[in-house]
């Protein structure tokens, strides 16, 4: 490990200027900073080595815990304690092998003045890139310079040489040229009078997005100011998760049974077990499915045109996972749900947008996206996924960089290989999860696809669009990916065109990123123009990364 020295203490001028500080952000649950901590120490250890090899010292600015057996930070409340010693001019690193809640230690690198980087190792195992790209988007929103750096093995050259460039002169930037401004680029007609209809329509109807508590899992990028959603025709309905746990108990329990029976019919398999602590139940299952009806008759209520769940923390004690709820709601073809009086079917026919982890800025993106698809003739299933991690491929099936998108939840059945018959449910990971609850898992259909994220970034909402195809690879190729990531959840084998895998790292501002299906490529070429219309005709500032299939510019 490496060591541990207090930061209030007085050091030398030459100690003080080549040591650098490291401080490690972990997950407010200790269970998943228990079993993660082994990967952490692993990373810090050898970025150590590559920073003594530039000529500095890696010290770690709080220490091991032997009672809790790890050394995050997994609190705000632990981290004010921890900034209050730190040197605000000092060189700090933010090392990152695991999912990270942002505002354990958000505080303190607002308030830093020295030079900040944020590190991440390329693996899949803990999502440490994940939690890397969340602190990134926080870091952008809250005005705060930052550098950032990923490896696969920090005693690589180029790693060593970005490293060493950022420990003498305080800042690294990567190149972007793959980013052109919306502005900038030749729209065809059509889309672009959708587009700006879709907008007009959007800030004079205006639209009502439901959010189930706010701020999950300390991800500050995820929020949208009001002032700034508002501009935009969509106004936050604050709903409670308390709410939406009562109504859930208020189902019956024949509602609960028909639309686990409609989901055994579409031919969704439930790989359940007999003991709640170990497998997914019946019990856990029937749970969803009351959530699930709760959730539309909730929005119904409010008139909500989207909603969020954000789940991890106010929910995990008392229900199973929300994800088998989120990812049927995204789907147009998903159980029908009648008010409480049973006179009218809900939504009938069609998805309730829904945004996993009550991330506002997908809601917003799947709001627009439902919109502009639904008036194209194109898919209008969405879903956010993690940008979780990518490798070559390793069958040789395809030469591309192929990028793992995977989120536990709001992936809709309808992107899928084989709809409802080619998804599985299995039990989401007791450390994250310890009420249960079944996941939607298989593998998405090969097509073309556009991606998304909005951010905010300078006090502005801005929106970066791409595209990207969907590649099918071989069984075993699939099975190693998941066992890599999380083999409960469903995965999207991802080629971005005309972006590489550092340009995507040192542009994204999220955690998340947006995927929806075109018929064709053109298709997804139509769709994306419009969105990316509608959204500058909504004030947010708009750009495009890469390029098309054929690989000419936007």
């Amino acid at each position: 490990m490496i060591p541990y020295i207090d930061p209030s203490k007085r050091l030398s001028a030459a100690a003080k200027k080549k040591h650098v500080w490291l401080v490690a952000n972990g997950d407010l649950r200790l269970s998943a900073n228990q079993n993660c901590w082994a990967a952490q120490e692993a990373m810090e250890h050898a970025l150590a080595e590559s920073v003594a090899a530039a000529g500095y010292e890696l010290v770690r600015a709080h220490p091991y815990k032997k009672k809790e057996k790890h050394a995050f930070i997994e609190s705000q409340k632990e981290g004010m304690q921890v900034f209050s010693k730190i040197d605000p001019e000092v060189k700090l690193v933010v090392a990152e092998a695991v999912w990270q809640y942002s505002h354990h230690l958000l505080h303190g690198l607002i308030s830093h003045q020295g030079p900040i980087l944020t590190v991440a190792n390329w693996s899949g195992t803990w999502p440490g890139l994940v939690g890397m790209l969340n602190l990134n988007g926080s870091l952008t929103k809250a005005g705060v310079e930052y550098s950032t750096l990923w490896a696969e093995d920090f005693a690589e050259n180029k790693f060593c040489s970005m490293l060493k460039k950022w420990l003498d002169q305080g800042a690294y930037r990567h190149r972007t040229t793959h980013v052109r401004s919306f502005r900038r680029v030749k729209v065809p007609a059509n889309s672009r009078r959708v587009g700006e209809k879709l907008a007009v329509d959007l800030q004079r109807n205006k639209a009502i997005m439901g959010v189930f508590d706010e701020g999950c899992m300390g991800m500050f990028n995820a929020i949208i100011p009001d002032h700034l959603l508002n501009k935009t025709g969509v106004y936050k309905e604050r709903l409670s998760q308390s709410a939406l746990y009562y109504e859930s108990t208020q189902v019956r329990q024949t509602e609960a049974v028909a639309v686990r029976r409609w989901m055994d019919r579409k031919g969704i398999k439930f790989l359940t077990g007999p003991r709640h602590k170990d497998h997914l139940t019946e019990d856990q299952i029937l749970d969803q499915c009351r959530m699930y009806i709760a959730a539309v008759r909730i929005a119904d209520d409010f008139g909500c045109h989207t909603i969020g769940i954000q789940y991890q923390q106010g929910l995990k004690d008392l229900m199973p996972a929300s994800d088998l709820v989120e990812g049927t709601l995204n789907n147009r073809d998903r159980p029908p749900v009648k008010s409480r009086d049973g006179k009218r079917v809900l939504y009938a026919g069609e998805p309730l947008p829904h945004f996993n982890e009550v991330d506002e800025c997908a809601g917003l993106d799947a709001l627009m996206t439902y919109r502009v698809h639904s008036v194209l003739g194109q898919p209008v299933e969405n879903t956010l996924h993690d940008l979780r991690w990518g490798d070559w491929d390793q069958s040789g099936t395809v030469e591309d960089y192929v990028w793992v998108f995977e989120i536990s939840g709001s992936v809709p059945p309808a992107h899928l290989i084989g709809g409802w018959k080619g998804a599985t449910s299995e039990r989401q990971p007791a450390m994250f999860f310890p009420s249960g609850g079944g996941t939607i898992k298989g593998i998405s259909k090969p097509g073309e696809i556009v991606w998304s994220r909005v951010f905010v970034e300078d006090g502005r909402l801005k929106m970066d669009l791409g595209r990207a195809k969907v590649v099918k690879l071989p069984l075993e190729e699939t099975e190693r990916r998941w066992q890599a990531t999380t083999s409960q959840w469903p995965i999207m084998h991802a080629v971005t065109y005309g972006v590489t895998r550092d340009q995507m790292m040192a542009r994204h501002k999220s955690n998340h990123i947006q995927v929806a299906y075109g018929h064709t490529a053109a298709d997804a070429d139509k769709a994306m123009y419009a969105k990316a219309s509608m959204a500058a005709a909504l004030g947010l500032e708009v750009a495009l990364c890469g390029t098309r299939k054929s690989g000419k510019p936007w």
